[in-house]
């Protein structure tokens, strides 16, 4: 994966590789979380799990998908199964039973973000953000008010929307991905474990 927003944080480095994908994503001012770009290998699949997270949504913005329309790149969740479609959007609840496979022979592309769930309270927002930003600046939690005033300002600038460079140049045409480069041919900084706390699981899996 590649990823241009981390729990609240953006990537400086990433957001510059894809300016106008960040850029349309920051504007849009969805109350998203997470936002990177995911791919899956040919003929792989994901066995049924479940995150154990039911505060945020998962929404799939599908970009290059094989096959496209055959049905051999599918998402089930729960007991509902679905095809990826070039430019469609899925959205769904990962704290239900999900699998996914990719029955192709070359490799699926897809936007992925994750959403704060719409029926928690800003103040249960703003606490989950702080517990995102405690985990990577503990200095917020410090006794010594010099540090925890440091911590502060380095949380505000990693929340901050970073200026892509070179907006018109550095990213191809369309929504981020170049049909005869793929994302692989660009590097970035790649994302590590996307798991979260524990939630409780139900409700539909896919959205309406």
């Amino acid at each position: 994966t590649l990823v241009l927003l981390d729990k609240g944080s953006w990537d400086k480095e990433n957001v510059n590789l894809f300016p106008k994908t960040a850029k349309a994503v920051h504007d849009s001012g969805i109350p998203a979380t997470e936002v990177f770009f995911a791919s899956m290998k040919p003929n792989t699949d994901i066995k049924p799990h479940s995150d154990f997270t039911n505060f945020v949504l998962t929404s799939h913005l599908a970009l290059d998908i094989p096959c496209n329309g055959q049905n051999k790149c599918r998402l089930s969740v729960g007991d509902d199964t679905r095809q990826w479609m070039n430019g469609e959007v899925m959205l769904f609840d990962t704290s239900i039973m999900h699998d996914a496979i990719n029955e192709s022979d070359e490799m699926r592309y897809i936007l992925m973000l994750r959403l704060w769930h719409p029926d928690l309270t800003d103040v249960e927002k703003k606490a989950l953000q702080f517990l995102y930003d405690a985990i990577q600046v503990p200095g917020l939690v410090s006794q010594d008010p010099g540090e925890r005033f440091m911590a502060e300002q380095m949380v505000n600038m990693m929340h901050t929307f970073p200026n892509p460079k070179l907006l018109e140049e550095t990213e191809p045409s369309g929504f981020a991905i170049d049909a005869e480069k793929g994302l692989g041919s660009r590097k970035g900084k790649k994302k590590n474990s996307k798991r979260k706390g524990k939630g409780a699981g139900g409700g539909r899996g896919f959205g309406s």
